[in-house]
């Protein structure tokens, strides 16, 4: 059976090599892409992938006319939980790669996911080293109780953090409380010097010019530090294998499931 998809980005960075991949397939099709430039072209034409059929349209909504299995999210934070709600009043599952959206978005999608039975699975990174890094992460915090967050991104980077540091930091929050010796509160000095408070943890978001995206969370304990950090080089590509394996086992979430290990790695 062929999972139709419809893809919003499909003419940017990420969403172009995805929709790439997708030609490659046999059991996936891609029926319709979002990208208000491109509408009105085939995104055939738009990418020079000639396996691939249907049309770019200016808006989800119009995208949606075409019935699909599974919708995923692409675009921006400023559009992505409109897209997202829209996709499911459809009745598509849907993929979001989009950062940027807040557990209060979530919190949102998910009461209209669970209305209409639909799965969603968002993830702030597809690409296998980051899924690892987050899991590997959750286990150090199981045992070492202080962590911190430095992200990395290119100057051109508008929401901070990424998405792939919200799920991170929803993640370690589950596991077990942060501790912090100092409270910020506390500190002598400017406290915008120790990052902002996510949900208990400090994260400090780096962004200049030649970084793509790296995630590095420091433990700490007396006399001792681990570090576990994943690095993002400028490719897209590292990216396609795990969104296709988000597209295909979708179907079997209800509701919001946040991470790519939620179908990969056994819990």
């Amino acid at each position: 059976m062929t999972i139709k998809v419809c893809l919003a980005g499909a003419a940017g960075w990420a969403g172009s090599e995805l929709a790439r991949g997708i030609a490659h397939t046999t059991d996936l099709s891609l029926i319709a892409g979002v990208s208000r430039t491109q509408a009105g072209q085939t995104i055939a034409d738009v990418l020079k992938e000639p396996r691939l059929t249907g049309w770019f349209y200016a808006t989800a909504a119009e995208a949606l006319h075409r019935p699909c299995d599974v919708f995923v999210e692409y675009t921006k934070p400023t559009s992505a939980k409109t897209n997202i709600i829209t996709a499911l009043e459809h009745g598509a599952h849907v993929v979001v790669g989009t950062s940027g959206l807040t557990d209060q978005d979530y919190d949102e999608i998910d009461a209209v996911a669970q209305k209409h039975q639909r799965g969603v699975l968002a993830c702030g990174n597809f690409a296998l080293t980051a899924v690892l890094m987050q899991r590997f992460a959750e286990e150090a915090a199981r045992l070492i109780p202080q962590w911190e967050i430095i992200e990395y991104a290119s100057d051109a980077k508008v929401d901070v953090p990424s998405g792939t540091v919200r799920e991170l930091v929803t993640r370690l929050g589950n596991v077990t409380p942060h501790d912090t010796t100092i409270p910020v509160d506390k500190v002598i000095g400017p406290k915008e010097a120790r990052g902002a408070n996510m949900a208990g943890t400090q994260v400090h978001a780096v962004r200049l010019p030649g970084h793509v995206l790296g995630v590095e969370v420091q433990f700490g304990m007396p006399d001792q530090t681990l570090s576990i950090k994943h690095n993002s080089g400028s490719s897209a590509r590292p990216y396609v294998d795990g969104a296709i394996l988000a597209i295909r086992k979708v179907h079997t979430l209800v509701g919001v499931h946040r991470g790519l290990d939620k179908v990969l790695i056994p819990s």
